[in-house]
């Protein structure tokens, strides 16, 4: 069991089931319709012309380039232009992401094992496998779309930062914004704990100068040598898993309270600035050119820019916490899990009863004021979006409200949970990034939440054999699902040809 086994799961069921969709949807379908002949532009050596309709850095197009080049060698050493544009059909380039998902299922395996190694290699190549049948992420591994190869970026970035090879972690983030733009928060966010980790796992006299010390040398032998203390375990185990160096030198029961958690990590990066500067440069180089970028751009989309303005869609927020809360319904509705969330609140009535109403108050004001229904939302019957908001959300005029103690206690259940194996600022700038990603997006996708719901999965607990097998069922009973709903439930719309399907 591992990589090997992982990228052979994935090939198993991808290769023939892209077979499938390829025979039976042989031409590009929604945003395929810009994705391939843009692509194919790219194999006829057109890389000046663009679709004004594409709002996605051109990252997709390269990745094909060079997997169809080392697919068919002699093509490239003949001519691209001309050996190379019979090969851009649209199901070649579609396997792309058959590819980038067999990478991604990789990628999760290896971060499991980085983050925590006492998983072991058969439970992390289960857990990997249940990431590649992940629904959304499982659906659009036989499109065209950009997201299996953002994923996969963004992960090897996870991973290479966690091992803290910072400056291949900065070429993926930067390989990761041509994919999507909104990839930079999660670079900066990978950037800015690994930067904390960088820190925290170095030694006592290197962030404490004998100056300022008010330590003893006998009290500084102590704190390095005790068993019992969170920098001895640090020091001793600096050749350690990456993970288990984050939970002693970052568990939140190593802190009396948020602040001094926030003083001691600013104390640490301060005395050791030299250091991160000259080990996180490269994040600032990316972010540097990516700021230039928009200047350039005049925003940060770059086509179709009337239909994604940025928009105060905090709405969006409380979607994501119900769904990944859903997506890892074993961790989160339970009555166990219910129940130990109220016992922890119980223990402190004030600052939980305050939390609560803040959450709840800003919740509705979130739903009320800042709910935001897209233009395509309303109109494309082709999304299950469409049907979820319809059906569900505006079925009652009291629907959207009732909802909101379930989107409270999802984000509280996923945020309790992110703060047994992280610390609390790991917790809050995880939070922070979610917002920063899709708050600004006004159309309801559920292709958006896909990154953010794979953190958290990584960095949750472990599930226990049969409830894993049982959510690796119900995802696999919803990819069938989707799968026969979209291959051979077509219909058509009366003021348009051409064939429409369901899709996410």
């Amino acid at each position: 069991m591992g990589k090997l086994a992982v990228a052979a799961a994935v090939a198993a069921w991808a290769v023939p089931v892209a077979v499938l969709v390829n025979s039976v949807v042989p031409d590009p379908f929604m945003d395929e319709i810009f994705h391939v002949p843009q692509a194919q532009r790219y194999c006829r050596g057109e890389f000046l012309v663009w679709d004004p309709m594409i709002t996605t850095p051109p990252g997709l197009y390269y990745i094909s380039l060079a997997y169809l080049a080392s697919l068919f060698p002699g093509a490239w050493a003949i001519k691209v232009a001309e050996a190379f544009d019979p090969l851009c059909t649209t199901a070649l380039l579609r396997s792309t992401n058959v590819m980038m998902a067999m990478v991604c299922g990789v990628l999760v395996h290896d971060l499991l094992l980085c983050i925590k190694p006492e998983i072991g290699k058969r439970k992390a190549t289960a857990y990997a496998i249940l990431v590649a049948v992940y629904p959304v992420h499982w659906f659009f591994t036989f499109l065209y779309y950009t997201d299996v190869a953002s994923l996969a970026a963004v992960l090897a970035m996870y991973l290479f930062c966690l091992k803290k090879w910072f400056w291949v972690s900065a070429m993926f983030g930067a390989i990761s914004i041509l994919f999507r733009q909104t990839n930079i928060i999660w670079m900066l966010f990978f950037a800015a704990n690994g930067a904390i980790t960088y820190v925290q796992d170095l030694p006592l006299s290197d962030y404490v100068s004998h100056k300022n010390s008010r330590l003893t040398d006998k009290s500084s032998t102590e704190v390095l040598d005790s068993d019992n203390t969170a920098l001895g375990l640090r020091r001793r185990r600096t050749n350690g898993s990456i993970s288990q160096r984050r939970i002693d030198s970052g568990s939140t029961n190593l802190y009396i309270s948020f602040i001094e958690e926030v003083l001691d990590i600013s104390f640490k990066l301060w005395n050791s600035k030299s250091k991160v500067l000259l080990n996180f440069t490269p994040f600032a180089i990316v972010l540097v050119v990516f700021v230039a970028f928009i200047i350039w751009n005049g925003g940060i989309v770059l086509g179709a820019k009337e239909a994604h303005v940025v928009s105060p869609h905090f709405a969006q927020f409380l979607y994501f916490g119900l769904v990944s809360a859903a997506a890892l319904l074993p961790l989160h509705f339970t009555p166990r899990r219910v129940s130990e969330l109220f016992r922890g609140c119980a223990k402190n009535k004030t600052s939980s009863s305050l939390a609560m109403v803040v959450a709840l108050g800003l919740s509705f004001v979130a739903i009320h004021f800042f709910s935001i229904a897209h233009p395509y939302l309303l109109a494309d019957n082709r999304h299950y979006t469409f049907y979820i908001w319809r059906k569900v959300i505006q079925t009652h005029w009291m629907m959207k409200y009732i909802l909101i103690p379930i989107y409270v206690y999802s984000w509280f259940s996923v945020i309790n949970i992110l703060g047994k194996s992280q610390t609390r600022v790991w917790v809050l700038s995880f939070v922070f990034a979610v917002a920063l990603v899709i708050v600004p997006a006004p159309l309801v996708e559920f292709r958006y939440y896909t990154i953010p719901l794979v953190i958290v999965v990584l960095n949750s607990p472990v599930i226990g054999n049969c409830r894993l097998l049982a959510l690796g069922s119900a995802y696999t009973a919803a990819d069938l699902f989707t799968l026969l709903m979209f291959l051979f439930k077509p219909f058509h719309w009366e003021h348009e040809t051409g064939t429409q399907r369901f899709i996410w």
